[in-house]
């Protein structure tokens, strides 16, 4: 699956007449990046759709619906636009956060140096997550908690009451959403698993590609810098350890998906750097992530900036990081 989806994002490349970061850079020149926006949304509208569509045609045996992906991928607009292409086919789908089923911060398990590993799905109390799981899809009342994190334990609210019909889907959003354990008490043929991840389909040139990894951590930097005031230093010294969780919790399951959607935008990194430039160059030598800030600054200077981004919708995955989306994603 994988193989198939990064050789149609190069044939769609192809199309665009946009294979290499020269033909990128050519089309902003030449003023016509807002034409390149609109028709590579319309792609991401239409693939979405398309996957609405392939849940909708056996609902009763999709109606779980598990999206998971690596950091910034852009997994938290596409489950938002996933719902939106649901309710377009006459659902009305509810989504349940895993972050409200974290154990206690006490029981969290511990990575080798003692500080705790949140990305671990022992994290996650998987027995009540799947018994108010079943109790859902059979249609009855639950009592959803609520994670306090500030006090770092999971507290239970009477009125927090939820109940959904019995047609109608859930979307659940997660690092850990692929693996069977999360929702183990319910069948594999009742679950719809999606993989989402950013395959890049420009070049540098005909025997260079650009590293997948690369762009989700300018993505991360720019969404970390504007919604967590988390400075690009700071940013770049977690992400080994995001790799490493990537590697060890979702990796191993993307071949279990059902189908693997690209968030990738053959336009991005014109995007990105209109914002990621200034925060990499504040990064001082004394800095512990100087060297990788040179380093993407070096490579960041190879595109040329979209400074006039109003053709960008609100709804496009790159909102999720750039700002300016329609949608609860911060």
């Amino acid at each position: 699956m994988f193989k198939e989806v990064l050789e149609e994002a190069k044939e769609w490349a192809k199309i665009l007449h946009c294979s290499y970061v020269s033909d990128l850079n050519a089309i902003i020149d030449n003023g016509g990046i807002s034409d390149l926006i609109r028709v590579s949304e319309a792609l991401h509208e239409k693939k979405i759709a398309n996957i609405a569509d392939r849940i909708t045609g056996d609902l009763k045996n999709n109606r779980l619906i598990l999206i998971a992906g690596p950091s910034s991928s852009g997994k938290t607009s596409f489950a938002q636009r996933l719902r939106v292409q649901l309710r377009v086919m006459g659902l009305e789908p509810v989504s349940l956060s895993i972050d409200n089923y974290f154990v206690n911060r006490e029981d969290t398990p511990k990575l080798p140096d003692g500080s705790y590993d949140f990305e671990s799905i022992d994290a996650v109390d998987i027995k009540l997550f799947n018994k108010q799981l079943t109790s859902l899809m059979e249609g009855e009342k639950v009592i959803i908690p609520t994670f306090n994190f500030k006090k770092g334990i999971r507290e239970m609210n009477p009125e927090n009451v939820r109940q959904i019909a019995l047609n109608q889907p859930i979307i659940i959003e997660g690092i850990h959403g692929l693996n069977e354990k999360l929702t183990s008490a319910i069948p594999r043929d009742h679950k719809f698993k999606i993989y989402v991840s950013a395959l890049n389909q420009l070049n540098m040139d005909e025997n260079t590609r650009i590293s997948t990894s690369r762009v989700r951590l300018l993505r991360r930097i720019v969404r970390d810098f504007r919604t967590r005031g988390r400075s690009a230093d700071n940013t770049i010294e977690l992400w080994p350890g995001v790799r490493a969780g990537e590697e060890k919790y979702i990796f191993p399951y993307q071949d279990d998906a059902d189908v693997m959607f690209n968030s990738a935008l053959i336009y991005e990194l014109g995007a990105l750097k209109h914002y990621v430039m200034y925060m990499l160059a504040e990064i001082s030598p004394e800095g512990k992530s100087y060297e990788k800030a040179q380093e993407l600054l070096a490579f960041c200077r190879n595109f040329k900036s979209i400074y006039d981004q109003r053709d960008i919708p609100c709804n496009s995955l790159i909102r999720e990081f750039i700002g300016g989306s329609c949608f609860d994603v911060s």
